[in-house]
């Protein structure tokens, strides 16, 4: 049926402004949870994806910077919880849920978050056990922080009364979950710690999911724990849950009731224990009365034995033995300077002076002839050398040769002519023979 005249026809864009009109004026802000399907990011940056649960799904996106801000990373299938303003693509008529925050929802998240805070105070130091105390072997009096009304109180006084009823616990009602239980539970073991009135402080609390359990995982807590000087106890849960309580605390129980058992001996276990030091008291005391009857009769013994007449004879005897000794100790000593004496007088005679004289005059007489043997046989040695050298002389001697006819010219300054050439005519020289000088007078020289 064709529209009539007084109808405003829309157009497809006209249409999708509207609807988007109202959808942004109708849910101007909402939170929606659900998990995560057919995830992109293209280059842009953008993230685009689905929200679906059983029954349905809804488009999403969530538009740079607001995707890059996000502290977890998107995947198939992750629950989340998203906050964002509904809307409407009107080019493609899209309705879709634009996103400005994004969180991982339920017990991962929670999961992720406890492991993060775990490394953290685990790289400070906080679970070395280097820092943790030994629990005091018998306490008097025990801190029980946990909640009045929970089965965890009622199991470990129960068993604090069974095994050891001597032992005094104090009830400190705090909320175990819940808004504000963490900060409940760090002041009154803050107040616990500070009244010096315990020596060990329990936390207690039954089993429950990690949110749950989540009071017990507060930062403040965990470091109050660690800060206590009142050994801590911490027994959260079942054997299989774990906080940050349990790391931070000196000793972990894996139930309340382990707690208990674990603070305290049990009461059959100590009568026993009393009924064995008595019998090894009895039998010790016993043992050392029996010692000193023994060493009292010992000692009678000696007095009897030690009357002065026995004494005094003791003493004499004792006396005469010391002086005998003496004598034979002197004896010896004399009989030695006897022999030291002899010994010197000895050495003495052999280095007399008038033997040593003799000894002096005997070696002097030897020595005396030694100098004329010495000379006798220097004056030879010389001879015999002189006579050699005169035998070289007259070998090499030119008087020699003179004695056989021959002459040694010489001028009258001494120098001998070897060659014509060493006169000229007119020169005065002299002429040695073997019996004398001749002088001569040169008148020609022929060369």
């Amino acid at each position: 049926m064709p529209p009539n005249q007084a109808d405003e026809v829309l157009t497809p864009s006209q249409l999708n402004a509207l609807a988007r009109d109202l959808l942004e004026d109708t849910f101007p802000l909402i939170w929606v949870e659900g998990e995560l399907g057919n995830l992109s990011r293209p280059s842009s940056g953008h993230l685009y994806m689905t929200l679906k649960d059983a029954r349905a799904q809804v488009r999403c996106a969530m538009f740079k910077p607001k995707s890059s801000w996000l502290k977890f990373v998107p995947r198939e299938g992750l629950r989340v919880l998203a906050r964002g303003r509904l809307t409407l693509y009107e080019a493609r008529g899209d309705y879709q849920l634009v996103l400005d925050h994004m969180e991982e929802a339920g017990e991962g998240a929670l999961r992720r978050a406890f492991e993060e805070l775990k490394a953290r105070l685990s790289a400070e130091g906080l679970f070395d056990s280097e820092r943790k105390r030994e629990l005091p072997r018998f306490p008097a009096r025990i801190a029980l922080i946990t909640s009045p009304s929970g089965a965890a109180v009622r199991d470990v006084l129960s068993v604090l009364a069974r095994r050891f009823p001597l032992v005094e616990a104090e009830v400190l009602p705090v909320p175990v979950q819940g808004d504000g239980a963490a900060e409940r539970i760090t002041a009154m073991l803050q107040r616990a710690q500070a009244s010096q009135r315990y020596d060990v402080i329990v936390l207690a609390r039954g089993g429950g999911s990690l949110e749950d359990l989540w009071a017990f995982n507060d930062e403040r807590l965990a470091r109050a724990i660690a800060a206590s000087a009142v050994p801590v106890v911490s027994a959260i849960g079942h054997e299989t849950d774990f906080s940050l309580a349990d790391f931070a605390a000196d000793v972990r129980a894996p139930t309340p009731s382990v707690a208990a058992e674990l603070l305290v001996p049990q009461r059959d276990d100590l009568l026993h224990r009393l009924r064995v030091l008595d019998a090894r008291l009895a039998n010790l005391q016993g043992q050392r009365l029996r010692q000193a009857m023994q060493r009292t009769d010992r000692a009678g013994l000696r007095l009897n034995a030690q009357r002065p007449q026995a004494r005094l004879a003791a003493l004499r005897t004792r006396q005469d033995d010391a002086l005998r000794r003496l004598q034979q100790a002197w004896n010896l000593k004399l009989e030695r300077e006897r022999a030291h004496l002899r010994h010197a007088d000895a050495v003495l005679r052999a280095r007399h002076p008038r033997r040593r004289i003799a000894q002096l005059r005997e070696r002097l007489g030897a020595l005396a002839l030694r100098p004329q043997a010495a000379i006798a046989r220097r004056l030879r040695n010389d001879a015999l050398r002189l006579r050699g050298l005169a035998r070289s002389m007259e070998a090499i001697s030119p008087l020699a040769t003179v004695a056989r006819g021959y002459a040694i010219v010489q001028h009258e300054d001494g120098r001998v002519v070897r060659s014509v050439l060493d006169a000229a005519p007119g020169d005065r020289l002299t002429a040695r023979v073997h019996d004398g000088q001749l002088k001569v007078r040169v008148e020609d020289k022929d060369s």
